[in-house]
């Protein structure tokens, strides 16, 4: 009697997919050697938040690191980059926890292996520019290591649906906000610049200044870019909304070199 294939395993179509609304980023502005770190996601999560956020998120901290820095008080520049560095520690932080609980909870019901996904694994030499950027893919990798730890316990009915989806979703919120941050970050620093170049009585040079093709798109809870979002280039809708910690404290920067 021949195999019947009774469940259809991808072969690559996710990945290619998800691959496809990669934001488009320019590095060719970019004039700094860059780390290659190989990296695989299998989750969901994991691979859709890489392609969406990592880009945006590098471009964004090398225009504030390298470019910011060449034209603004390089302590205001160190205050942002110490403001995100501690936004990825909390979730750093946030997500260990997490793992480990998941762990005890394995430990605690005798559950010896954990679910598995039928899609393709995405393997990726990630170029890697600073050591933020590093720190945010190891808090992609983490997040990756959780789902299908989360998805283990629904699925032995030691934590519920609902429990789930209220964790995931409160984590993947907490990413995002690292990457919507400092995209903030960098679209008051470039407003900085432009304003300076004005009273100067030149040009702005916020679109030279700019990585260029940076969509910065912002994902929603399910994954998809939320409505109404703008890209890295643009103010958003509202900065008064949602904003972290870190953003108070750059717009208490730009009232400084307003004054």
């Amino acid at each position: 009697m021949p195999d019947i294939q009774i469940v259809k395993v991808d072969q690559g179509g996710v990945n290619a997919r998800i691959l496809a609304k990669e934001v488009k980023a320019d590095f060719r502005r970019v004039e700094a050697a860059s780390l290659k770190i190989p990296t695989r996601f299998s989750s969901a999560e994991g691979k859709r938040f890489f392609a969406r956020l990592f880009n945006t998120l590098q471009l964004n901290t090398h225009f504030i690191s390298v470019i910011a820095r060449t034209r603004l008080d390089h302590e205001d520049v160190a205050r942002i980059e110490e403001a995100i560095r501690a936004q990825i520690d909390a979730v750093t932080e946030t997500l260990n926890q997490a793992i480990d609980g998941a762990e005890a909870l394995f430990k605690a019901h005798g559950i010896t292996s954990a679910a598995t996904y039928d899609t393709v694994p995405l393997d990726v030499d990630v170029h890697v520019l600073s050591s933020i950027g590093r720190r945010f893919l190891e808090v992609l990798g983490k997040l990756d290591q959780l789902m299908p730890l989360l998805q283990t316990l629904e699925i032995h009915e030691v934590i519920t649906a609902q429990a789930v989806d209220i964790q995931r979703a409160s984590l993947k919120r907490q990413v995002r906000d690292v990457a919507n941050g400092a995209r903030r970050f960098a679209m008051g620093l470039r407003r900085q610049m432009n304003a300076m170049e004005a009273r100067d009585g030149g040009v702005p040079r916020g679109a030279a200044a700019e990585p260029e093709g940076v969509e910065g798109a912002v994902e929603g809870a399910d994954g998809e870019p939320a409505a109404g979002e703008c890209d890295a280039g643009a103010a958003p809708a509202s900065l008064e909304e949602d904003e972290p910690a870190a953003v108070l404290r750059a717009n208490e920067v730009r009232q400084h070199h307003s004054l």
